[in-house]
């Protein structure tokens, strides 16, 4: 197999690979290499025999050549060019008041194309400030909004633990990391602990969660009442590096244990505590359900009439009669079936309210009403 070189396109930036093709190459020599910008010149920082673990085959490209002194001296002026653009470019922005900050510059090795990063809480229009930086430089102006983890990725800075960011030395690719991360790891939750310089979670949290993951599955959940051969207890908090467990038994006593040691009282498969309280109360046996007796048909009912009570004409409702006013007229509560009609409502006749003005007295009588 053809030798693997590990480029970096900035300093401490990270690594890419490619392959040497019939080109020798030592580290901290200088090669140029085809991207999917353009051409741009990158740094040796290891030759290997065989790809890392981490890398895909599918990337790796062969470079064009090693660098020549001309393509050096390229080199040094557009480094140069840079750092002017940055400065340009931090003005323009502020004259035209754009919320946006300014990260970095790339400029490619031929200068076909100049590349400014920048970050921002939002989206930006900046038609206005590319006419200036073409104006300027008369090539191809990229303004490419990133976020506040590759800005941190692509400066470099000090973490908490002394060395340079994870990001700018070896990471690749950001993975996700939640605050539920810092939970189960039994960290305080204190942002100014767990985040790094880009004010994120810390990417080392992800370094160590399948350990920790492993050790949970291993381990009963904490704050559950368990029963045991020696009582029910309850699991207060566990520790990964000495793999205990710290119980609370039934008598106030707290206790550690091994993970053995709970296995051998707890058994294999961990039985909750339920007390007598929880527990199922049995139900007596109820007798099964008789079918109900079926009912006989009544009879059916002859129109017989009572003493003193009139029989009601064919097709009328069996209903009483009453008298309505004094001159003793019968009036029927029943009407013949389909012709059933129902009484009209008297409507009350309103007064009608008289429209004045305000502030107008209304007019009296001359009694005084």
């Amino acid at each position: 197999m053809n030798t693997i070189l590990g480029l970096r396109f900035r300093e401490n930036g990270q690594i890419y690979y490619f392959d040497a093709a019939s080109h020798e190459a030592r580290t901290g020599q200088y090669v140029l290499v085809k991207t999917e910008q353009g051409t741009a010149m990158a740094r040796v920082a290891s030759v290997l025999d065989t790809l890392p673990a981490d890398a895909e085959p599918g990337e790796l490209k062969p470079i064009l050549r090693p660098a020549l002194p001309e393509d050096m001296a390229q080199y040094e002026e557009n480094r140069v060019l840079a750092r002017d653009a940055i400065r340009h470019c931090r003005e323009c922005i502020h004259e035209r008041n754009l919320d946006m900050k300014l990260v970095d510059v790339e400029i490619l090795q031929d200068r076909s194309k100049m590349i400014f990063y920048f970050t921002a809480p939002g989206r930006i229009d900046f038609r206005e400030l590319v006419k200036d930086l073409v104006k300027a430089y008369r090539t191809r102006i990229e303004l490419r909004q990133i976020g506040v983890r590759h800005e941190t990725q692509m400066i470099g800075a000090i973490g908490n633990c002394g060395q340079m960011c994870c990001c700018a030395r070896f990471i690749r690719k950001f993975q996700p990391v939640t605050i539920k991360m810092a939970k189960e790891q039994n960290l305080f939750l204190n942002p100014a602990k767990i985040s790094g310089m880009c004010g994120r979670l810390l990417c080392c949290l992800a370094y160590e969660q399948g350990t920790y993951e492993e050790f949970q599955r291993r381990c009963p959940k904490i704050g559950k009442k368990y029963q045991t051969t020696q009582g029910p207890m309850k699991v207060l908090r566990s520790n990964l590096f000495s793999e205990t467990l710290f119980v609370y038994t039934e008598g106030g006593e707290e206790k550690e244990l091994t993970l053995d040691e709970w296995r051998t009282i707890a058994g294999e498969t961990w039985t909750p505590y339920v007390t007598p309280q929880q527990q199922p109360q049995s139900r007596p046996p109820q007798p099964p359900r008789q079918a109900p007796p079926q009912q006989q048909a009544r009879p059916a009912q002859q129109n017989v009439p009572a003493e003193g009570v009139v029989a009601p004409a064919p097709g009328a409702s069996a209903e009483p009669v009453s008298t309505d006013g004094d001159d003793g007229e019968v009036v029927a509560e029943g009407q013949p079936e389909g012709q059933q009609q129902a009484r009209p409502k008297r409507k009350r006749k309103r007064k009608p309210k008289s429209r004045r003005p305000e502030g107008t007295q209304a007019p009296t009588n001359d009694s005084g009403e």
